[in-house]
């Protein structure tokens, strides 16, 4: 299991639906249907490790050749 650094910043569903241009709602599905971003539960709360949403999007991030 992968352990929280202490210098990791948690958001709210709301942080992190901005900061992935994303609607809360999707969020949403995405733990309800169990798929896309890990997630924290601090009682009802949800949380969101920033360093895992930063990882997701460079994952994803497409490098396009300048010389094209």
């Amino acid at each position: 299991m992968d352990m929280l650094n202490p210098d990791d910043v948690l958001l709210n569903q709301r942080q992190a639906a901005h900061l992935l241009g994303l609607q809360e709602s999707t969020l949403e599905r995405w733990r309800w249907a169990r798929i896309g971003l890990p997630y924290v539960k601090c009682g009802r709360l949800v949380k969101y490790k920033q360093s895992t949403i930063l990882k997701y999007l460079n994952d994803r991030t497409v490098e396009v050749d300048p010389t094209i």
